[in-house]
């Protein structure tokens, strides 16, 4: 659904086709201050007057497929369109063009060789600037009513236009950075092509939410969970500028947060001027959790029991009309994704199950932000960057970071050796260098010797990723020094544990968390 704050503000309409870079064009766009949302190729909302232009994103399919995902641009009228990969392949496949399969899977690097300077998509590109090429078909010819405007040394139709329109296409990806000068040539697109202004800011951002939250919501009041996170925080700080105490704020212990982090979570709030209140529900959660070792019913557990705990807090505030909630815009991308509807909700943010049972209306403040522009805000909302710059850390917690079966005993191993893994990077100054990092208790156990005992105790695996959204990761190359001290510190302070590992998996293929 279009974002209600920006139905009358300029914006661009990226429609996906699968490409797993569609959401990076968005992030691009909006890096340049002008406001654009994602739907999928068979969804496209009315076209009005505040969409300026329109992208059509890549894709794993074939324009020559029989069942290929396609879009009529007629119906767009005279708006500017950019078709990136596969849609500037749609564009001139529906036009009489000839899309053939590529001699040799064109993948990586190229420069190019030949720009066309005078047109205004490829004003200020360089000659021989790189690209990123990622397609298996290629253009091999194009209708006569279109014109060449840039090349390579394999492709010759690397990008095009329609004569007398402003419907280009290109064949190379100008969203990720290995294309060097994309940046430029979304601009061009944007900005000069389409006339956006670039308006959209993180104050424009904070001033309209919070006028339209006051409108919303007027007098009612709201209950929402928070985490400790950056995104229930940014989220609840808006609705409380907008409703003041008429936020109701509930921070609840599962048992499964990381060490002290209930009091200092909590504590942090109250300075923050949230009205709200903290819940230990420990008990319930190790209960609700006793002789599970699937990590799905482990999540299932977790998050009834949350829901359960969540209810019969929200039941102890009289006439509650609404549910607040942090979800962010990947979570909505997901849910209407081409690829169908997300199989699973994060459930710090979406507590499935809740706005049912409790009847309650739901108000989403940063359903249209990545994560990146959730932090900007915060910091436009003054927040401590002690939150804004908290790892993420998963809705289950270390739930999910126990492999096999939860105990009050391996919890409280877990938070130590988490707790001395992330003061070590706080301290060495790695912390911030770091996307996401914490400590895993696998189910092994290892022979050891501890002065003149043989001891036969727990192996933990330490884990810290860079990345940028999440979506893709690499293991943090942390410095020898740095484990070799964390490592000893941990084996000589947490009793039950005698070998400490850390894991250089990437994602793809491995995946973040373990389970």
């Amino acid at each position: 659904m279009f974002c209600y704050l920006c139905t009358m503000s300029q914006q661009i309409l990226i429609l996906d086709f699968g490409s797993q870079y569609t959401q990076l064009i968005a992030r691009r766009v909006r890096e340049l201050n002008v406001y654009c949302e994602i739907h999928p190729f068979n969804k496209v909302p009315a076209i009005t007057e505040n969409i300026k232009g329109v992208i059509l994103s890549g894709s794993p399919c074939s324009v020559r497929d029989n069942n290929a995902p396609a879009v009529d641009i007629k119906a767009f009228g005279n708006i500017p369109v950019l078709g990136v990969c596969y849609g500037a392949q749609l564009i001139a496949h529906q036009n009489g063009g000839k899309v053939m399969p590529s001699t040799a899977r064109e993948y990586g690097r190229a420069k190019l060789s030949t720009v066309d300077h005078h047109n205004s998509l490829l004003k200020e590109i360089s000659l021989d600037t790189q690209v990123w090429m990622s397609h298996a078909d290629t253009i091999m010819s194009i209708p006569d009513n279109f014109e060449v405007i840039a090349s390579t040394s394999s492709v010759a139709i690397a990008a095009y236009k329609v004569k007398d329109t402003n419907v280009f296409g290109i064949q190379f990806h100008p969203e990720v950075t290995h294309t060097v000068e994309g940046k430029n040539l979304l601009r061009n697109f944007v900005v000069h092509i389409c006339g956006c202004a670039q308006d959209w800011t993180p104050d424009q951002f904070v001033e309209a939410t919070i006028d339209d939250l006051k409108k919303k919501l007027g007098n009612d009041k709201v209950v929402m969970a928070l985490s400790g996170g950056v995104d229930s925080t940014v989220a609840a700080t808006l609705i409380h500028r907008a409703i003041g105490k008429n936020l109701h704020c509930i921070f609840v212990d599962n048992g499964l947060l990381r060490k002290n982090e209930f009091a200092q979570v909590l504590d942090s709030y109250k300075h923050m001027g949230l009205n709200i209140k903290g819940v230990d529900a420990k008990d319930q959660f190790y209960t609700a959790l006793k002789g599970l070792s699937d990590p799905e019913a482990k999540r299932k557990a977790i998050g009834k029991t949350f829901i359960d705990v969540f209810d019969q807090e929200s039941h102890k505030i009289s006439d509650v009309k609404w549910l607040g909630q942090g979800t962010i815009y990947p979570d909505i991308i997901e849910s209407v994704s081409v690829k169908g509807p997300s199989v699973t909700i994060k459930s710090h943010h979406n507590v499935g199950g809740l706005p049912e049972k409790m009847k309650l209306k739901v108000v989403e403040p940063l359903s249209t932000l990545f994560k990146d522009e959730v932090r900007i805000v915060g910091k436009t909302l003054n927040i401590d960057n002690s939150i804004l710059s908290r790892h993420p850390f998963p809705g289950p917690g270390l739930g999910i970071r126990i492999l096999g079966d939860i105990t009050a005993e391996k919890v409280s191993i877990l938070q130590e050796v988490d707790n001395i893994f992330i003061s070590g990077l706080r301290n060495h100054g790695l912390y911030d260098k770091v996307w996401q990092a914490g400590a895993i208790l696998t189910p092994l156990q290892s022979v050891g010797v501890m002065g003149d005992e043989r001891t036969y105790e727990r192996v933990v695996s330490l884990r810290a990723v860079t990345s940028t959204d999440g979506m893709t990761a690499d293991w943090a190359h942390l410095p020898y020094e740095f484990l070799a001290e964390v490592s000893s510190d941990i084996i000589n302070k947490v009793k039950g544990v005698n070998r400490v590992v850390y894991d250089i998996s990437s994602k793809p293929p491995a995946t973040i968390e373990w389970e």
